[in-house]
């Protein structure tokens, strides 16, 4: 009996073991990308450190350009090459048009409202189409142009009335980039201080690390942290001083108050806004007032860390380097002609321009999203012979590819040279050189940004020459980055200018 027995009992475990292993595992093993080892329930967490771009670059020396991690939870997708960055936002953009709904960007943009972090379908789409159409348009970017010059012209009378001692050039960029935003969009410059505080706290948050992201059962940490209220507090403030705002322009039955004393060059993209929404609500689709009031945070946040940024890594590098100082002041006084400042005009149709070259430089070796802004696949698909699944997080390391020595000559020296004899543009075309992403989740305000961006620099190094203080040797310039979402100077560029 007992041989018996055993056989029964061998016949029944390799049956289920069959049946097991029929339902349980697929039946063509998935070709996943690869994955350096990972730690119960953090997963790979533990290998991003305090700066993920340069992180991620070390693992994908060693683990390829197209990588898997698992943040917690979750699979994510790391793209580090140029190849990588066009399968995903090229050849299956709209498979990879998503965002992951994350838990602070959600709390500050009204639910995922904003343009950027909003996902992919109908909504985005119409939210979208308002910024390229009504706001951020070529005609329309040229409707603050007036706005750029004064605020610039304002910024280098501050300098001009401080040669000869040490300033802040950070704190002045900041101030600039928010005063421009502020007439451009609310109309009029408000409490210069509180709001440029504001902005740079809901900034911050938006790069905020949450764990609970990625591992639910830990999500407590973000409440102990205080992350979660610091984020509720910071989207309570703007939301009621931008209500205000939209309320001075509204009469007791919510309709806007004609201004009879301006014309359509004097409207800021408040009024635009409003004007949207009158005019989609007699085509019977209604512009919410959150879409509203999230476009305007968008702009706020969005436009003043993309110009601030760049300036400030852009004037570091010319200090760091002055052959290219001089070269680029050359160039200015030639397209100047002796006026007492650059205007807009004057740099119009300057496409191979070395004012250009040197912007595109300094952005390629200073991404200001160094890994743009997460993407999430909407179905399985295939990427460079890899199965990606539904779902998986997605991640382009931008600041990784325009650093690629397969790619780039020298990739980690300041040489814009490099950008006059090619047509390598940063509008998305490029996936090599990626600093606003590419594709349909592309920045929508690359010309509102560059516009301010290039009359600030023409006409600071027109004007200026900038030296460290205390007499320090040009190479020692404190090039430290900041940690966040956009990569900041860590510490503010002190300098001492003097008449060029």
């Amino acid at each position: 009996m007992l041989p018996s027995l055993s056989f029964e009992v061998f016949i029944s475990l390799s049956i289920l073991i069959v049946f097991t292993w029929i339902y349980l595992y697929p039946k063509t093993k998935k070709n996943s990308p690869p994955s350096p080892m990972r730690l119960p329930i953090i997963g790979n967490l533990h290998q991003l450190g305090s700066a993920p771009h340069r992180s991620l670059k070390v693992l994908a020396h060693k683990h390829g350009s197209l990588m898997l991690l698992h943040l917690g939870s979750v699979p994510v997708l790391i793209a580090s090459s140029a190849e990588a960055a066009q399968e995903i936002m090229k050849t299956y953009d709209v498979i990879f048009s998503s965002r992951p709904q994350l838990n602070i960007s959600s709390i500050i943009s009204y639910g995922g409202k904003t343009v950027s972090f909003a996902p992919y379908g109908d909504y985005w789409r119409q939210s979208k189409s308002i910024y390229v159409l009504h706001l951020l348009s070529s005609k329309k970017v040229q409707f603050f142009r007036r706005v750029r010059e004064d605020e610039t012209n304002l910024m280098i009378n501050k300098i001009r009335s401080s040669l000869g001692s040490v300033i802040d050039l950070s704190e002045i960029l900041l101030t600039l980039t928010n005063d421009v935003l502020c007439r451009s969009v609310l109309g009029r410059k408000y409490d210069e201080g509180t709001l440029v505080k504001q902005m740079s706290e809901l900034s911050e948050l938006v790069g905020a690390f949450s764990v609970g992201n990625y591992v639910p059962s830990l999500s407590w940490v973000d409440r102990v942290r205080g992350l979660e209220a610091r984020a509720r507090k910071a989207h309570k403030l703007f939301d009621e001083f931008i209500q205000s705002v939209i309320d001075d322009r509204l009469d007791r039955n919510g309709k806007m108050v004609e201004d009879e004393g301006k014309n359509d060059g004097d409207k800021d993209v408040v009024d635009m806004l409003l004007e949207v929404q009158k005019e989609q609500a007699t085509n019977d689709v209604t512009v919410h007032s959150d879409t509203i009031k999230a476009l305007i945070l968008e702009m706020f946040v969005a436009g003043s860390d993309t110009s601030f940024t760049s300036l400030e890594w852009v004037i570091s590098e010319l200090i760091r380097h002055p052959r290219v100082m001089k070269k680029l002041q050359q160039e200015l006084r030639k397209i100047a002609q002796g006026k007492p400042e650059i205007v807009e005009d004057d740099l119009e149709n300057m496409q191979h321009s070395y004012l250009k070259a040197v912007m595109k430089e300094s952005m390629r070796l200073h991404t200001p999203l160094p890994l743009l802004l997460p993407r999430e696949s909407t179905k399985d698909v295939k990427v460079m012979g890899y199965d990606i699944g539904a779902g998986t997080q997605v991640l382009i390391n931008a600041w990784m590819i325009s650093r690629d020595p397969a790619t780039w000559e020298e990739p980690e020296e300041f040489k814009p040279e490099r950008f006059l004899n090619n047509d390598i543009d940063y509008k998305g075309l490029h996936y090599e050189f990626l600093p606003f992403g590419a594709g349909r989740r592309g920045c929508p305000g690359i010309e509102f940004a560059m516009a301010l961006s290039k009359l600030a620099l023409a006409n600071l190094v027109y004007k200026f020459d900038f030296k460290i203080p205390n007499n320090e040797r040009v190479e020692k310039l404190d090039m430290v980055e900041s940690t966040g979402i956009t990569i900041h100077r860590k510490n503010p560029l002190l300098v001492i200018a003097t008449m060029s």
